[in-house]
């Protein structure tokens, strides 16, 4: 299995703190209501839930980048809210954790997506979504270009992050792909499968296992099934490197001139896998800047996710966390 010696770990997990890292997509927020259930309903057969707790978390692109900021990195969170309470809370949290506003852009015509999870204890019993998915106004999207256009050219990275809530049009991950290219930065992506095929070219491709059977429209039959599956869309699609995810079984690495390499998960308890894929991709991006290592990368950021999932709710990780986990007993 691929190692990392501690002295070169300590030396990539400071290396973070050199970079900064550009991350565009959708920004949400985390609602989370916790309480007790005391009894079912008179007037169906639904638990009641007396809530006793209620917080807030960033969610989406908000929560990679906040995962980017708690690992050292410096952030430039590039996306759109509406004009909302929910957008107040965003921005007074990246304020509070000392992260740039300057890339938020207000839409009066949409709402900021929110996530509400309800849950008692510590089971989750049902999520509420509220968001606009529609596609973006045309001018927001020029404004949103205009803006990477000033900051690309001093970022180390640009990770998108796709949930497919409408900012993220063709034309504009076309734009931003060739803006990328011309100032010849890292493009990492956590794409959702409906745009896919926008991302063709890109170093460092991160879907999970579901949104890969959700692209090929069917499940997969079994390993080789998957595995063939992946390395056919990593070569159709020009990646260089396809990271698959798949929760308790760890991830995947599709390089196309090696074997396969699957790395087992690290977590010795889930409790929450909310957020998890932003973690893995921040610690991703992040560690294969410091030597274009993927193997290496791939593996710091197996060992974040272990971290993360072991949290309540929408989590980032530290370093200390991840060299913690390097150093745990298996």
């Amino acid at each position: 299995m691929h190692s990392i010696i501690p002295e070169k770990l300590e030396e990539i997990l400071e290396s973070f703190k050199h970079r900064h890292i550009i991350v565009l997509g959708d920004i949400m927020l985390d609602e989370y209501l916790w309480g007790k259930v005391q009894r079912i309903s008179p007037e169906a057969p639904v638990p009641i839930i007396e809530v006793n707790s209620a917080d807030y978390r960033l969610g989406g692109a908000a929560n990679a980048a906040l995962n980017l900021k708690v690992l050292g990195a410096q952030v430039s969170l590039v996306g759109v809210c509406g004009k909302d309470t929910q957008a107040t809370t965003i921005i007074t949290q990246l304020k509070d954790k000392e992260m740039s506003t300057s890339g938020i852009f207000l839409d009066s015509s949409r709402p900021t997506t929110l996530k509400t999870r309800i849950g008692s204890v510590s089971q989750q019993i049902v999520r509420l979504d509220r968001e606009d998915v529609s596609e973006l106004d045309e001018n927001i999207q020029k404004e949103i270009y205009a803006y990477l256009t000033k900051i690309m050219p001093s970022c180390d990275a640009l990770l998108i992050e796709d949930y497919n809530k409408g900012l993220l049009s063709f034309d504009l991950i076309n734009d931003v792909l060739q803006l990328a290219r011309k100032h010849n930065k890292l493009v990492a992506v956590d794409p959702k499968y409906l745009n896919f095929s926008s991302y063709g070219g890109v170093e460092i491709f991160k879907p999970n296992y579901r949104e890969l059977e959700s692209y090929y429209g069917r499940i997969f039959t079994d390993e080789d099934d998957f595995e063939r599956s992946a390395e056919e869309l990593r070569q159709k699609m020009n990646v260089k490197y396809l990271v698959v995810t798949k929760g308790s079984d760890g991830m995947y690495l599709f390089t196309g001139n090696k074997a396969v390499k699957h790395l087992p998960s690290f977590a010795r308890e889930v409790y929450d896998v909310s957020g998890a894929g932003d973690t893995v991709i921040s610690a991703l991006t992040l560690a294969y800047l410091f030597n274009s290592d993927i193997e290496s990368a791939a593996l710091i950021a197996n060992h974040s996710a272990a971290v993360a999932v072991a949290k309540k709710g929408t989590a980032s990780v530290t370093t200390k966390e991840i060299l913690d986990s390097f150093n745990a007993p298996y």
